[in-house]
């Protein structure tokens, strides 16, 4: 695709979100930077109604690192067991937690950097806590559902997060980072569905490679 296409296809996107999308939130409920860490660790294969469920629960009980720490690993476990991988998550949980009592007095750190080191927190994870919890642009999250409409629409022909958020990266401004990736969520749970996409409804669909390749359907 030539770049003047491509970027004609980026604007249209950004101009349709900002229409539809203004203010786009997570789904994810937290009042802090370290609830939000939290739940994001627990989103990992599961979905966003069943962590709010487990957090409104555990976060009764979980005020800090210190908490989850004193915990047991069996208390932990079955607190948060119908997130799945539960024993995968709670060990990252745990990890986390030390390291963030060892080198940051328990505070939530607010360098891609320091927070793609945590246990279990990737460059989705520590896109999702700088742009929400923080409001820092350090990166855009890219989680299934990004990945489904950056690839659908034709924003990147890449298979990977990482080649994907670079992509996205170099066509859309930094201030808009978070809430692009905020946005897209909500557009690939509400209508560019994983299994039947509702093509009819979307903001897009006059510039989506996807549309236009089903013949308009």
């Amino acid at each position: 695709m030539k770049n003047a296409d491509l970027e004609n296809r980026y604007g249209a996107v950004l101009n349709a979100f900002r229409r539809v999308y203004p203010d786009p939130k997570l789904a994810l409920r937290f009042e802090n930077p370290f609830q939000l860490l939290v739940a994001v660790i627990l989103s990992a294969q599961c979905t966003d109604e069943r962590v709010n469920s487990v957090t409104e629960e555990l976060f009764k009980k979980v005020k800090g690192p210190e908490d989850i720490i004193r915990m047991s690993d069996e208390e932990l476990e079955n607190l948060i067991r119908p997130t799945g991988y539960y024993r995968q998550k709670a060990k990252s949980l745990k990890g986390c937690c030390e390291v963030l009592l060892k080198n940051y007095g328990g505070e939530i750190p607010t360098r891609m950097d320091e927070l793609v080191k945590l246990p279990g927190v990737g460059r989705k994870t520590a896109a999702m806590v700088l742009g929400n919890a923080f409001g820092i642009n350090e990166g855009i999250a890219v989680d299934t559902h990004v990945r489904r409409v950056a690839q659908r629409v034709g924003l990147s022909d890449h298979d990977t997060p990482e080649k994907i958020e670079q992509d996205l990266m170099k066509h859309i401004p930094r201030d808009l980072w978070t809430w692009f990736s905020n946005a897209t969520i909500l557009h690939g749970r509400n209508v560019c569905k994983a299994r039947k996409p509702n093509c009819g409804e979307c903001p897009v669909k006059e510039v989506c490679r996807f549309f236009m390749k089903s013949g308009g359907v």
